[in-house]
This record gives C-alpha cells, structure tokens and sequence, in this order.
C-alpha cells in the first residue's frame, strides 16, 4: 500500500504544475489574458520557467498560477499541494505554525497560505438548501470576543452581545452554510434563512425568537431550556425533530477554532468559516475522500486572486 502523500507531485515541481494544469484546464491551456485558447504553444528556452506558455493571440506569457491563489506567489507549486492536501485532509484545520514547521517557510508565508487555501474554498454562486421533503436546521452561536466589547456581565465575563456571532444552516445529508454576522437579531437571521434555504423544506430550530420570521412550508422546533432535545413525531406521525446535526457542525468548528487556531481576528472569522463549510460539504460520508477533496480545491482557485494587503482588510 502506497502512501498519499508520496504521491509524485508532492515533491517534484514539474510534475506538481502538470497535475493542476489537468485540473485548472481540463481541455488544455487556457490564456488569462485573452481568454484564447487556440495558437497557445509551451515556451522551452533554456532559461524558461516550468509551466511558462505563450499565447500568441495576444502576445503574452502566462502559466496556470495567473488569476489564481498562487499569483505572484514565490513558494514552490509542490509547497503549495502539500500544504491543500494537508489543510483539505484535517478535520479540525492545521495552523500556521504546523505549516510553517512542515514546510520549511517563514511562518508569515505560511499563514498567507493558508488564507489564500481558504480563498479558493469558498463557495460562489450557491443554490438554495433544502426542497420538497427535505430537512435543513438552523441555529446561531457565540464565538470568541469581538474586536470591540459592547456590553459584560456584572461579573465582567462578555455576554452573547460581546462575542462574534455566528449563524450556520445545515440541510441534513447535504451542505452546510454560515454566516459571520454583526448582530443575530430577528431581522438579520430570518433574511439569511428565507434567502438561503428553499420555502418548501422543513426547518428545524431551537425555541429561539430569532427565527419566527422563517417561511418555510413547516417550521418546528424543540425547547432546550426544558430539557428537550429530540421528538419523534408530529400530530402522532413519525418525524424527527431536532437540531442536533448543526450542533453537531458547531462542536466540530469550535474545537478547531479553540483547539488548532487557538486565535482568529474577527475580520478573518468569515475565511475560517469557509473552511469548515467546505469541509464538511465535501466529507466522507458524501463519498469525497482527502484526495478528491484537494482536487476540488484546487478547481476552486481561478478568479480568487487574494494579496497579503486584501486578506489584512476588515470586511
């Protein structure tokens, strides 16, 4: 038995810039310039970069790393699989200092590697979760304090108002979606709900006030404060009502974020989020093992250019 990450384009670059061409262009090179992908020729001077091509429509070099995550970027192609492939096989994410030893870079390249990973992990252009006869749960939690403390107990421990709130959406056997958001008032979680999840689903929530706005075709919920958990059915017919797959998400995501990042600024929360969701909407139990999960990753980073100035920005 043959050992992933002994995989040939994890250690020579060649091959490393072969194995995401396949990916990136599937029907052969593509110019990022132009957009043309006829009269496009390999360069081979002595001189000449590995991946370097010309298109000879609009007179300009290019290789597969242009308009991607890895623009402009000095670390070897090789570096950067390693790195998908070790990020994109942790459950509970990897930091940067792991990168940073791993991989022999400093260890500010490293936590711009990871940033520009979880770039290509986000999810653009989503369809609506749920449908007729599906199931999708909703629930919000509160994580770390926020840049600014707004309001504390009187025992000066913060309060939800003090902490980043976030609000995940999981369709049970599907996707999950989340949401960094400034305050998860009744407004703000029933627009992310009834923007996100499809009319005809069943929603399932928590005895919270927060989502009496849903308008979903059924809406049921459980009461936490009084100890219930789980029901079994609905007017005597069988039906399992919970929020225990998006608390579930929530225990996974905490314990990455407390156990692994031990610290995130809360401008970065959103990118830390995407990771999570692009995780768990592509695990195991959907058929997606480490490796398909890198290559998916990978077919994710054209258009996501991401530099050090933009991933230091407030959102």
């Amino acid at each position: 038995m043959q050992s992933v990450i002994s995989d040939k384009h994890f250690h020579d670059e060649a091959t490393a810039y072969k194995w995401v061409e396949a990916r990136v262009w599937p029907e052969g090179p593509i110019c990022p310039h132009c957009g043309g992908t006829d009269r496009i020729s390999p360069m081979k001077g002595k001189s000449t970069r590995i991946g370097v091509y010309k298109c000879y429509q609009c007179r300009k070099p290019f290789n597969v790393k242009v308009g991607t995550i890895f623009e402009a970027s000095h670390v070897p192609m090789r570096h950067w699989l390693q790195a998908i492939h070790l990020i994109s096989s942790s459950k509970k994410g990897i930091s940067s200092n792991q990168l940073h030893r791993i991989l022999g870079c400093s260890l500010k390249t490293a936590w711009f590697i990871g940033h520009r990973i979880r770039e290509a992990m986000k999810t653009v252009g989503v369809e609506l979760l749920g449908g007729v006869g599906k199931d999708v749960e909703a629930d919000e939690t509160y994580f770390g304090d926020k840049s600014v403390v707004t309001k504390r107990s009187k025992t000066g421990k913060s309060t939800h108002s003090g902490k980043r709130s976030v609000v995940t959406l999981v369709e049970r056997g599907g996707s999950a979606r989340s949401f960094h958001v400034a305050h998860a008032d009744q407004h703000t979680v029933t627009k992310i709900v009834n923007e996100n999840i499809a009319r005809k689903s069943r929603l399932h929530t928590d005895e919270s006030n927060l989502y009496n706005g849903a308008k979903m075709v059924e809406h049921h919920r459980v009461n936490h404060s009084k100890g219930e958990y789980v029901r079994y059915s609905v007017n005597g017919i069988p039906r399992l009502i919970h929020s225990n797959t998006v608390e579930n998400y929530f225990s996974v995501f905490k314990r990455g974020m407390k156990g692994t990042y031990q610290h995130c600024a809360e401008k970065h929360l959103h990118r830390y989020l995407a990771e999570f969701d692009f995780r768990y909407n592509n695990r195991i139990a959907l058929g997606v093992n480490d490796e398909t999960r890198a290559e998916r990753i990978v077919k994710g980073i054209v258009g996501k250019r991401l530099t050090y100035q933009t991933a230091n920005q407030r959102t």
